[in-house]
C-alpha cells in the first residue's frame, strides 16, 4: 500500500465517520417524520409559507448538523426562477444566528450551496453579499479567494 492509498484509505474513514456522527445529531434535533414529508415534497408549494426553510433545511446533508448543532440556519433574502422560463428555483441565501462571521462559515456556505443545488427544483444558490461584511478581513479575503460559492 503506499502512502497515497494510505491517505485516502484514513481519509474515507474520517468521512465516514463524520457523516454517520452527522447524521446521528439530525436525528436528535428532528422529527424524522417531518424531516421525511418536508424532503420527498416539492418545494413550490412552501413557497411563501413557514416550510419554505425548513424544507430547504431538509435537503441538506452533513453541513445540516454544523447549522442546528452551532445554533445556525438559513434564510432566503431572494427567490426567483431559473432563466429561460424554468421551474426552478434561483435563490439567494444568508446565514443567521451564530453562523454569522464563523471561522467555518466558507465551507458550511458551500455545504448548503452543494447539497440545494443538487435537488431538481434548484438551479444555483447564491449568498447575500451583506454576509461578507460579517467577516473580519481576513475572513473576507480568504472567502472571495477560496470559497466555491458567489455573493450578489
Amino acid at each position: 500500500m503506499t502512502d497515497d492509498d494510505l491517505v485516502a484509505k484514513y481519509a474515507a474513514e474520517a468521512r465516514a465517520s463524520i457523516s454517520a456522527e452527522a447524521s446521528s445529531r439530525i436525528e436528535e434535533m428532528t422529527d424524522p417524520v417531518e424531516e421525511e414529508r418536508l424532503r420527498t415534497s416539492s418545494l413550490l408549494p412552501f413557497i411563501g409559507t413557514g416550510d419554505f426553510v425548513p424544507a430547504l433545511l431538509s435537503r441538506l446533508g452533513d453541513v445540516r448538523a454544523a447549522l442546528d448543532g452551532h445554533g445556525g440556519g438559513i434564510a432566503v433574502s431572494e427567490l426567483d426562477w431559473g432563466g429561460g422560463g424554468s421551474a426552478q428555483l434561483d435563490l439567494v441565501l444568508d446565514l443567521t444566528g451564530a453562523c454569522l462571521s464563523c471561522g467555518a462559515a466558507p465551507g458550511t456556505l458551500e455545504g448548503v450551496k452543494t447539497d440545494l443545488e443538487t435537488d431538481k427544483e434548484i438551479c444555483r444558490v447564491r449568498f447575500s453579499s451583506a454576509l461578507l461584511d460579517t467577516f473580519d478581513e481576513l475572513g473576507r479575503e480568504f472567502i472571495l479567494a477560496h470559497g466555491a460559492v458567489e455573493f450578489v
